[in-house]
């Protein structure tokens, strides 16, 4: 397998995490509590299934609308011009290396769906039972966080690999005990 490899982010790198990423990774936070309650909230009154189904085809126009939003905004890609040509020495940005396989992806890579759907699913269900919002998000979380080490670990789905340290599993195990404490605390 072909993995990219990055560096700790303890660390090594001297810029540390930008604002921004930190900010986006929030906001995805709170849309995916807001969007877990909303399915909820639909499912206590259809059924999760239903929820999921209603979540998904509306997630869908979002996401067309977004996509032919930044289409429009996206200037056209031109054509490299033929090498020795004096377009070429006039260009101002080198043409984009291939990406893995040629510039194409695998088609499996389309069925993150399927999660997504089981997501809105499971959690409809788990947040009308006595977990209720706050027990199964952090719950939610925990699994992110458990997945996410082993995924980039073993550099799954071709994310960067990056060695699990002490301290990763020590924030796991501080995420689950956080979670245990929502959960019981709750009851």
């Amino acid at each position: 397998m072909n993995h990219r490899t990055v560096p700790d982010p303890g660390g090594t790198h001297a810029g540390g995490p930008r604002a921004l990423d930190w900010s986006l990774a929030i906001a995805g936070g709170v849309l995916l509590t807001l969007m877990t309650q909303a399915n909820a909230v639909l499912a206590e009154h259809t059924d999760a299934l239903y929820a999921s189904w209603a979540a998904h085809a509306i997630g869908a126009v979002v996401a067309f609308v977004l996509v032919a939003t930044v289409a429009r905004r996206t200037p056209p890609a031109t054509p490299p011009a033929p090498p020795g040509s004096s377009a070429a020495a006039q260009t101002a940005t080198p043409p984009a290396a291939p990406g893995p396989g040629g510039g194409r992806m695998p088609r499996w890579y389309y069925l993150g769906g399927i999660p997504g759907a089981l997501v809105v699913v499971l959690s409809a269900v788990a947040v009308n039972s006595e977990l209720a919002l706050a027990g199964t998000i952090a719950l939610m979380l925990t699994g992110q966080v458990l997945f996410g080490t082993v995924s980039d670990h073993l550099g799954l789905l071709h994310t960067p690999r990056r060695r699990v340290k002490p301290m990763d599993l020590a924030v796991a195990g501080c995420v689950l005990a956080g979670s245990v404490l929502i959960v019981l605390g709750g009851a």
